[in-house]
């Protein structure tokens, strides 16, 4: 079988990097020729070093579908593939164009809740309404999808209108990482951390850039949200100060670092994880939050890290190659995972690998992953108060927390290790050709 998998470019992100894991350990009776368009190439010597063969389009960084599609329908009549595969919005509306062109059967694929409640009310406005409309009239030409969460397939029978009985589900897959370490901290064990913490690119950046920054109007309306959000905060105060009053006294300095990544948006919660920890800190002021990762709210943050007066407390050290490394350093105690909505979420996967304790939001996709109180704490997405009551759990009952992080680890290891995952969606590609085979004769 030979496959044509379209994708928008090579950034390295979740559905990016989760697709050079599966295409990567396909059998070798199947045939990946990969194509993408816009001049982003991130992963390029990643796929390259796993012997996957690659076509860049050399697209501008535009829509310019009409370009886009007129060079697929070339590629497409010249490598002759059995099957095309598309992946993110723009690679999907060029490849199902060229689909119809060429007659080549295309299998689409959900990757993310672009149309769920919390994208509408971020993205609102023509041009959203404009890609949503577009999206929905041409998600008839695929012949049938692959969606990396069973939640996902809800969303999209309802939003896209497609069938149920079209859609199969294949979880995201990662490698499974030797066991966590849980000694105390050594000088090999500082070796790992500057091995981990070099790999991020460029120089650190300054946390709180507010000097000579004009804050936008849009700027401004959040800053007026986040002084009622805490407000708010100052309202919940007796409850948080209840779950503290027992702490061992001696563990007041105890330092106890929460780590997160992602790329830096606005639907990853980043905001609420470092609300939270403001009140966090009043009780265990040696406590850290680490946030790696790059994007268009690192400004944001950065204020909002300022507001807090927590320039030496909250780290934005910027993107960093191998995250996943970090998680299995001792020096890590908790990961925070407080999106609004996912896909199905590769750093969670990582992370239930690594056996490290989790705290995530409670939306559907998470809770197909983590299972609440057994092997991670969860809480009402968007609400700052019961993160800051799940992070005051986690460092006054580290016991409790190690179970849930050797829990996550079994059974992520049983359901999400790669070598099964490639495994399973290599099938449901054969199965697809095979039952097309009788109609194509």
């Amino acid at each position: 079988m030979k496959l044509l998998f379209t994708q928008d470019a090579l950034v390295n992100a979740g559905a990016e990097r989760s697709h050079l894991e599966i295409l990567s350990r396909f059998s070798p009776d199947v045939e990946v020729v990969f194509v993408y368009f816009y001049p982003k190439h991130d992963l390029k010597e990643e796929y390259q070093d796993a012997g996957i063969r690659l076509h860049f389009l050399n697209i501008p960084e535009s829509y310019s579908f009409g370009t886009a599609i007129f060079h697929l329908v070339r590629l497409i009549r010249k490598e002759k593939p059995d099957l095309l595969v598309s992946s993110l919005y723009r690679a999907d509306i060029i490849t199902r164009f060229a689909a119809l062109i060429t007659g080549v059967p295309l299998v689409g694929t959900l990757v993310n809740d672009s149309y769920g409640p919390f994208a509408r009310k971020e993205k609102p406005g023509f041009k959203y309404q404009l890609v949503y409309l577009f999206d929905r009239w041409t998600a008839g030409i695929p012949i049938h999808w692959i969606a990396n969460a069973e939640s996902l397939v809800d969303s999209h029978v309802k939003t896209l209108g497609l069938k149920r009985d079209k859609i199969s589900v294949v979880y995201r897959g990662r490698n499974v990482p030797p066991p966590r370490s849980v000694s105390p901290q050594t000088e090999t064990t500082e070796k790992k951390i500057m091995a981990c913490e070099d790999t991020v690119h460029g120089e650190v950046p300054v946390i709180a850039r507010t000097a000579g920054t004009k804050q936008s109007d849009s700027g401004e309306q959040r800053s007026r949200l986040l002084s009622g959000e805490i407000e708010r905060l100052e309202d919940k105060r007796p409850e948080i100060e209840r779950l503290s009053v027992n702490k061992n006294k001696n563990d007041e300095k105890r330092a106890f670092r929460f780590l997160s990544y992602g790329r830096l948006l606005e639907r990853k919660g980043f905001q609420e994880a470092i609300l939270a920890f403001s009140e966090v800190v009043r009780h265990y002021p040696d406590c850290t939050l680490t946030i790696y990762g790059e994007g268009p709210y690192r400004a944001h943050l950065e204020r909002l890290i300022s507001k807090l007066g927590l320039q030496e407390k909250v780290i934005l050290p910027g993107k960093i190659t191998d995250p996943h490394c970090l998680l299995l350093l001792p020096t890590a105690h908790c990961f925070l995972f407080p999106s609004w909505y996912e896909g199905f979420s590769g750093a969670l996967v990582e992370a239930m690998m690594a056996g490290i304790p989790i705290i995530a939001s409670d939306i559907s996709m998470n809770l197909e992953a983590v299972t609440a109180d057994k092997n991670a704490l969860t809480f009402p997405v968007k609400d700052v108060g019961a993160l800051t009551q799940k992070m005051l759990y986690a460092i006054e009952n580290p016991d409790r927390m190690a179970e849930f992080g050797k829990a996550a680890r079994i059974e992520a290891i049983q359901r999400f290790d790669i070598e099964k995952i490639a495994k399973e969606y290599e099938g449901v590609l054969h199965v697809i050709q095979k039952n097309l085979t009788p109609a194509l004769s």
